[in-house]
């Protein structure tokens, strides 16, 4: 184990190739930190949160919203997003319904039927009873100012995705 490789003719070397004049791994060792003659220069400075967490970007407000969809806002000439601010003006919005409403006979109507149907024949009229049930998301899409951005507003009713391409037109009106 203490000899060098057999096979290994002298060209061929262990690692990442660097010729001449070509940077290595770690720091700079020819740069100086801060305003100097090296190439180094230090970053701008950004406040942090106690936890070393960076601030997010702050960004101004025209007051109170006109309307908001999730996590996306209309202030001003402005739509507020995770993403960053997008101009109002020329956005083009898109709504995608992901949810779906299913009807089942209710456990109830059924626990009844099967109490009533000895009695009389009558009983079977309980599997008449319905109950619906809607899950699902609806998919806001919004592109402005070369940015994109997409919020899921949770679809707990059928008439949700009413509500949402009601707020959708309204905000497309803003947007001409």
């Amino acid at each position: 184990m203490s000899e060098p490789n057999p096979y290994a003719d002298g060209e061929y070397q262990w690692g990442p190739g660097q010729g001449a004049g070509t940077p290595g791994y770690g720091y700079p060792q020819d740069a100086t930190p801060g305003p100097g003659p090296g190439p180094y220069q230090a970053p701008a400075y950004q406040p942090t949160l106690p936890g070393g967490v960076v601030v997010p970007p702050q960004y101004p407000t025209g007051g109170a919203p006109a309307f908001a969809l999730g996590d996306i806002s209309v202030v001003g000439d402005q739509i507020l997003t995770p993403s960053g601010p997008m101009p109002l003006r020329g956005a083009v919005w898109n709504a995608m319904d992901l949810s779906r409403t299913e009807e089942k006979i209710s456990t109830v109507g059924i626990v009844l039927a099967c109490l009533f149907v000895a009695a009389c024949g009558l009983g079977l009229l309980f599997l008449l009873m319905k109950e619906q049930t809607t899950s699902g998301f609806v998919q806001i899409t919004v592109n402005s100012g070369g940015k994109h951005h997409s919020t899921m507003i949770p679809a707990v009713r059928p008439d949700t995705i009413h509500w949402v391409m009601s707020q959708l037109n309204y905000a497309r009106s803003l947007s001409v």
